[in-house]
Parts: structure tokens; C-alpha cells; sequence
């Protein structure tokens, strides 16, 4: 709390005009042309690692960016309802899903959950089942991961899944208005990997993979 405390008294002292102006801009509201579905892990910060400013990047952050079937969404809203708002509202034009390394929730799926002491914990992983189930019976994106890291590659294709199971996502998809990426973070190298159907694999985000990325969105 202290360093927290810190860091705004030297925010307050290091900030740029470009910045002040940056930040009266915002006050009138905002713009993102992304949705970023990511955990809430402290060391998952997609601002970082992807050189993003305030204002271009809609976050909604929770444990296993996890989201919630369109049949299920009455249950547990407060995702969906982020969904909502941005592609409603805000009119985001891509939504990325992004998992990551050593992620403590895929590894309590690996482990069990029934092992757990946190019965809202518990009941909220049981959107990451599938994930588990589909590694279990011999589904892998990356057979020299760890378990754990494969479920989570395997959760971003299943949270995918999940995002498209909602009528107004598809009805966007369907007229060209949305896109859908899969992510996966490498915590350890600090890099960023993509999913790509063609090889049925997560591709480093290199300068040559940036460019057919780009290249596919015209």
C-alpha cells in the first residue's frame, strides 16, 4: 500500500501536458476499439505488455478469464455485462480472450476443485470444466506444457466459445463488425503468443507474425 501511495504522489509530480491533455480528453468520455478478457492475475497487465495508453483498452479482468455461457449468464451477469457494454455501447472492434502461464486458477481445475475452501471460487471455475475435460480426454495445443498451461491454452479456445454463444456477438461477427482473438501470456519470457487455426497453435507475436495478423485485418 505504501509503494501504491508513492506512485500517485509521483504521478501527480512526473505528469506531461501531453498527458493532462490526454487525461481532460477522457473525462468526456471514451472510445476503445478493444475488449481485453483477461484474469485477474497481478502479474497479467495487457497496458504493459502491449504499450497501451488509457483509454484504448476496455478491461475486464477476473479469475481464469472466465465467461459465463450465454444459458448461464442470468447466474453470474457481471461478465456478460461487460461484454455487453463494450460491443453496445462502445462498439469495440475486436475482443480478445487471453489466458496465461502458471495460472492459479487452471491449476486448482487440475487439481480439483473440490480441494478448495472458497465455495464462490469453487462455484465460478466451473466455467472452466470444459477446459479440463477436453484436456483430459486428449485434446493438447502444446504437449510440453505442464497440464496446467495446457488447460489454459485450451481455456481461451473454450472462453471463445463462450463470448460467440451470445446472439449480439454472432449477429456482429456475421456482418464483419467484430473480431475474436485468442491470447496466451508467457509469464516467465514475458511474451505474448496468438492463436492461429491453420496449425492449431499459439504463435509468438513477433514482428512476422504481427504482420499476417494485421495483414488479416485489412
Amino acid at each position: 500500500m505504501r509503494k501504491l501511495i508513492q506512485g500517485i504522489i509521483d504521478f501527480r509530480k512526473t505528469r506531461t501536458e501531453e498527458s493532462r491533455a490526454l487525461f481532460e480528453k477522457l473525462a468526456h468520455g471514451q472510445s476503445p476499439e478493444v475488449l481485453f478478457i483477461g484474469c485477474s492475475d497481478s502479474r497479467v497487465v495487457p497496458e504493459h505488455f502491449a504499450s497501451a495508453n488509457p483509454g484504448e483498452i476496455f478491461i475486464l479482468r477476473n479469475v481464469g478469464n472466465l465467461i459465463p455461457p450465454a444459458a448461464s449468464s442470468d447466474r453470474d451477469s457481471s461478465a456478460p455485462a461487460a461484454v455487453e457494454f463494450s460491443v453496445l455501447s462502445l462498439k469495440v472492434s475486436d475482443i480478445i480472450v487471453c489466458g496465461h502461464s502458471e495460472c492459479g486458477a487452471m491449476e486448482a481445475l487440475a487439481h480439483g476443485v473440490e480441494t478448495l475452501s472458497c465455495p464462490h471460487l469453487k462455484s465460478w471455475l466451473k466455467y472452466g470444466e470444459k477446459s479440463l475435460d477436453k484436456i483430459r480426454e486428449g485434446l493438447s495445443l502444446n504437449p510440453s506444457l505442464s497440464e496446467h498451461n495446457q488447460i489454459s491454452q485450451v481455456n481461451v479456445l473454450q472462453q471463445m466459445e463462450h463470448v460467440v454463444s451470445y446472439p449480439f456477438i454472432r449477429e456482429r461477427l456475421q456482418k464483419k463488425e467484430l473480431r475474436i482473438h485468442g491470447w496466451w501470456l508467457d509469464i516467465a519470457r514475458a511474451d505474448v503468443y496468438c492463436y492461429e487455426p491453420g496449425p492449431n497453435q499459439f504463435i509468438l507475436i513477433d514482428e512476422q507474425e504481427a504482420k499476417r495478423i494485421l495483414e488479416r485485418m485489412g
